[in-house]
């Protein structure tokens, strides 16, 4: 499973907020057991000084990764942080090109890449992106908070791709409420999911049928595209 790590943090921040972190993923821990993996995601949130301690703190948790520990125009970061840490550092979903993940790939201090299908050149560059990152020893993990298309597309760029290991998605999940991507299907058991792992699609095309009368309604009702707004408490702009 994976959690959101921490609300919007300072550069230096204090350590009340740091055993909020730990308090989460403890009650985590403790509820699935000691093997089931937990990705702690970041989103950015978190600078370089605190994300250095969040990352030695939390390994008595053994998360599967963390994810996103700096934003990605702060990359060179993540060697430092990978320096502190034997916890997996997991990053990529805003990263858009191959030219993007070449140079932390070749830095070494990434071992999952998380690159979206729909940000980042589609099914052809993202096979190229993943395929890449065998060859430095990393894993990918696409992201994909997204909609039927989407998850149908990674699904089969995944089973290409022998260093795959978990793809993301959102069914039934809370910022999905009254849009959740089944409802653009036909058939929606084509993503029923039993113990943790859904069938490869296997129908013409990417193995879906959109449901276009739904998309439609859909369309005429709009939707806000613009991102939350954060503020920390001085009222400056916090990272989402």
């Amino acid at each position: 499973m994976k959690m959101n790590g921490t609300d919007e943090l300072q550069y230096v921040d204090s350590y009340e907020k740091i055993d909020r972190v730990l308090e989460n993923v403890a009650a985590i821990r403790e509820a699935v057991g000691p093997y089931i993996g937990i990705g702690i995601d970041f989103h950015g949130r978190v600078h370089k000084p605190m994300a250095k301690i969040l990352a030695k703190e939390l390994e008595q948790f053994r998360p599967m990764f963390i994810e996103e520990p700096v934003l990605p125009e702060n990359n060179e970061a993540l060697r430092e942080i990978a320096n502190h840490t034997a916890i997996p550092i997991a990053t990529g979903e805003r990263m858009y090109s191959k030219w993007d993940f070449k140079t932390i790939l070749k830095e070494g201090y990434v071992d999952i890449i998380q690159p979206d299908l729909s940000h980042a050149g589609g099914i052809t560059e993202n096979k190229k992106i993943i395929s890449m990152a065998e060859a430095f020893d990393v894993a990918a993990a696409p992201h994909c908070p997204l909609g039927p298309i989407a998850l149908a597309s990674c699904l089969q760029v995944d089973a290409t791709c022998h260093n795959a290991f978990i793809q993301e998605q959102s069914l039934g999940i809370h910022y999905n409420q009254g849009s959740d991507l089944l409802d653009y299907l036909t058939d929606a058991t084509v993503f029923n999911y039993k113990d943790g792992h859904v069938k490869i699609p296997d129908r013409p095309g990417l193995g879906i049928d959109i449901n276009e009368d739904h998309v439609r309604k859909m369309s005429e009702e709009g939707h806000n595209w613009r991102n939350p707004v954060w503020r920390h408490e001085d009222r400056s702009i916090a990272e989402w």
